[in-house]
């Protein structure tokens, strides 16, 4: 099949080390870059990436479950738990018990949650705006295509319930 995204893959085969070094270092300074503005905002309240992910995802799925806030995040119940304690306890998300189940707990952001989601999400939003920009349409679908197959296949399926969520 001529053009298909599997035969266009197999033409980069021929990619030295050397070109897979420069796109490993590429994606480091590039995440220090995205991670940067959201850090500064966090560091100022004595937070870190582990409550940014928390506040990404509760935003991203309202009325989550603790258990799958845990299975999205792929960490340990006492990390998260050490994580949602204090977003709760600094007024920024609150969990309900569960209607049908009394043992679940159902995660939301509260308003100043909500305002701390947008300022983090504002700062890399525009970053990633406009580096897509710069790279152009045809780069924007080819960076996703390759971070979606670095996805180890656990990851995806979390990554693909995601993307059914809101689309």
């Amino acid at each position: 099949m001529e053009g298909s995204g599997r035969d266009s893959g197999n033409a980069l085969l021929f990619l030295t080390d050397e070109q897979l070094r420069k796109g490993i270092e590429a994606m480091f300074f590039a995440y220090r870059g995205f991670t940067a503005d959201p850090d500064r905002i966090l560091a100022g309240m004595a937070y870190g990436r582990a409550h940014h992910r928390a506040v990404h995802f509760i935003h991203r799925s309202p009325g989550t479950t603790v258990n799958n806030l845990l299975a999205i995040l792929g960490v340990t119940k006492q990390s998260l738990n050490r994580v949602l304690r204090a977003l709760v306890e600094d007024g920024l998300v609150r969990n309900e018990v569960g209607r049908r189940d009394k043992r679940e707990r159902h995660l939301y952001l509260t308003e100043a949650g909500e305002d701390l989601e947008r300022r983090l999400s504002d700062a890399q939003r525009d970053r990633m705006r406009t580096a897509y920009r710069a790279a152009g349409p045809e780069a924007v679908t080819g960076f996703r295509q390759v971070l979606e197959a670095m996805m180890d296949g656990e990851m995806r399926k979390r990554y693909d319930a995601l993307k059914e969520l809101k689309g």
